[in-house]
């Protein structure tokens, strides 16, 4: 079990990906053509499923890149069944308080870090692979250095708990949801506003300042410059579905 998408940002690569949408393994499989360093299974907002998860997370690996998931919430089931589906890390949704993010750990990693439910899935290899061959102790191991947990800081909770919640064992890092992060500040979408910028840098300091990388969402090729200038790890680039409308009208001006 190899998360690429870990090892690259452990070797201080700027990695970027996208949520993926559109629903399909062949779209997963172009995605993973087009060079991008992962996607992100959106099951929150997109009407997927664990059995959606598996396939999607299938069709990326084919090509090197890393299937992430956008969990639906912080349940049990949720978390449980995309990890045992194939998703090599998670981005948990409206976290607030240490305790939610503590309940990310428990579902989401195994014994010591945590209480993952233990079975053979398609997500473990049905066990059959070289590191479950060794004993559950290594196999825990494997899992819960390769398997990354992200609470998604879009909530004035998460940014008031953020020091407490970044430096639990067992939280990877941190993704920013800018539009309902700005929304929860009373300033939807105005990513200009100077106390918008100013919470955005200090969640990317926070992290660095634990060793953890931060992961945003950009909707623009300018965001995503101006992220990677502010020292956040990873960019979540658009969507897929945002791309090709936006890749399309762009062409059809030309050719109209």
């Amino acid at each position: 079990m190899k998360n690429i998408l870990r090892e690259k940002i452990l070797r201080g690569e700027k990695t970027i990906g996208t949520f993926f949408t559109l629903g399909s393994g062949s779209a997963a499989e172009c995605l993973g053509l087009s060079g991008l360093d992962y996607i992100i299974i959106d099951t929150e907002h997109a009407s997927f499923g664990p059995q959606d998860v598996l396939e999607f997370s299938r069709a990326a690996k084919l090509y090197g890149t890393t299937p992430l998931a956008r969990a639906q919430d912080i349940s049990r089931a949720s978390i449980l069944k995309l990890l045992d589906a194939g998703a090599m890390g998670l981005i948990i949704p409206c976290i607030n308080t240490l305790e939610e993010a503590q309940q990310i750990v428990n579902y989401g990693k195994y014994a010591p870090q945590g209480q993952r439910g233990v079975a053979p899935s398609a997500g473990t290899d049905f066990w059959m692979a070289e590191y479950a061959q060794q004993g559950l102790e290594h196999y825990f191991e494997t899992c819960n250095r390769e398997t990354i947990l992200f609470p998604q800081c879009e909530t004035l909770g998460c940014l008031e708990n953020l020091e407490k919640i970044v430096a639990l064992d067992g939280i990877d890092g941190i993704f920013v949801g800018p539009f309902d992060l700005s929304t929860g500040m009373g300033i939807p979408g105005q990513f200009y506003r100077s106390e918008f910028k100013d919470a955005l840098r200090h969640i990317q300091a926070v992290c660095a300042k634990a060793g953890k990388p931060s992961m945003i969402y950009a909707a623009s090729e300018a965001a995503v410059e101006e992220a990677f200038a502010m020292g956040y790890t990873s960019v979540t680039y658009a969507t897929d579905s945002q791309m090709l409308i936006t890749t399309y009208k762009n062409a059809l001006k030309g050719l109209k």
